[in-house]
């Protein structure tokens, strides 16, 4: 895993908890990883789910709506309490204890992320956080890199071109999660990374309109469909997809109100399945990241995420990218489903020892800045 160079950095070596959870709004992903100058290494990883009620309050709260400053301060202080038990529950299930972690690190839930208005929020106390874990909590790590002009979005490429890079090869990291994004790897240089377009959130959200799930576990639905050639070359006239690097998106766009407009702007979704417009969505997103990647050419394609598991979008990226070997991290030593977890205990030890967390080459923005804001326990 992730090479330290700064070997004589005041916290070079111990123990960080990252917390996160990603545009899909399903579960809290945290990781107990162990940070020494030669690596890291995570050793623990707890994943507590969100109940139906906790995600629609989140999913909700991602665009403007009723008396939404009373419910954003509501769920910041409950998702707070939450992030916190999913570190006291991975301590406990580790056999740690508060005295031998340095800092968590906590990206927290994001609710808003309006690049064009240099804003961007996320939710989660960080201060309910070190309070009931007694542990010093770092957190609001893109508003920094926004400040300087940034994007504050993707912040993970530093740590992939930490963990992942390899001399010599061409490699692109894919995160598949509610919303896709890549990080760009020249061997051991960080070439650029942006928000290639949605993975999960569109198909999710049909998933749970049409079957009651919140996912299509392993694309099975998706596979009963048939995809639907003009609906497709539709979706791919999207504004956001022609738009140079750098650039991110979010719930603001790709969401259930813009995935029904789109059905009634083109005549081939009328007598369509639903399985169809899923397995429509399904190559929209492989067709979308296969497209992004056409001028980078990467070698190889490392992919994680919680797409990582779904065989039918994995057999969907081989197909578009048939020049590329695709594979999830996990086959690279880092665990697919957890890299973003670890990601932010790694963006923790950076701020403590003074070292960027952010890519100008990725973000825009117009230098280097160490992330975060820390909150003492």
């Amino acid at each position: 895993m992730p090479r330290i160079s700064d070997a004589d950095a005041t916290h070079s070596e111990g123990l960080f908890i990252g917390l996160i959870s990603g545009t899909s709004a399903d579960a809290i992903d945290a990781a107990l990883v162990r940070i020494t100058p030669h690596g890291c290494q995570m050793l623990a990883q707890h994943t507590p789910p969100y109940d139906d009620a906790l995600h629609d309050a989140v999913v909700a709260l991602c665009n403007p709506g009723p008396d939404e400053i009373t419910r954003l301060g509501a769920l910041d202080q409950q998702l707070g309490h939450d992030f916190a038990n999913a570190a006291l529950a991975l301590m406990a299930q580790a056999g740690v204890s508060a005295q031998d972690i340095i800092a968590i690190g906590s990206h927290g839930q994001t609710v808003r992320h309006m690049p064009e208005l240099s804003c961007t929020l996320q939710i989660g106390n960080a201060d309910v956080i070190a309070t009931r874990t007694g542990i010093t909590t770092i957190s609001d790590f893109r508003s920094r890199d926004m400040a300087l002009g940034g994007q504050g979005a993707p912040l993970v490429p530093r740590f992939h071109q930490a963990c992942l890079s390899r001399a010599g090869v061409r490699r692109a990291v894919l995160n598949l999660g509610g919303i896709a994004n890549v990080t760009l790897l020249e061997g051991e240089a960080l070439i650029g990374g942006f928000d290639t377009g949605p993975a999960s959130v569109l198909m999710d959200y049909w998933c749970r309109k049409h079957t009651g799930e919140r996912f299509d576990r392993d694309g099975a639905w998706a596979q009963r469909g048939q995809m639907i050639p003009a609906l497709l070359a539709h979706w791919l006239r999207t504004p956001y997809l022609a738009l140079p690097a750098p650039k991110s998106t979010g719930r603001e766009l790709f969401n259930g109100a813009w995935l029904e407009t789109q059905l009634t702007q083109c005549e081939a979704a009328a007598e369509a399945r639903p399985e169809d417009i899923q397995a429509t969505l399904l190559h929209f997103t492989a067709r979308t990241i296969a497209d992004a990647l056409q001028d980078f050419a990467p070698a190889e394609l490392l992919v994680c995420g919680g797409g990582a598991a779904n065989g039918a979008l994995m057999a969907a990226l081989n197909t578009a990218m048939p020049d590329t070997q695709v594979s999830p991290t996990c086959d690279h030593g880092v665990p697919a489903d957890m890299v973003e977890a670890c990601a932010f205990a790694w963006l923790a030890w950076a701020h403590l020892n003074g070292v960027p967390g952010n890519a100008p080459q990725v973000t825009g923005a117009s230098r280097d800045a160490v992330l975060g804001a820390l909150h003492p326990a």
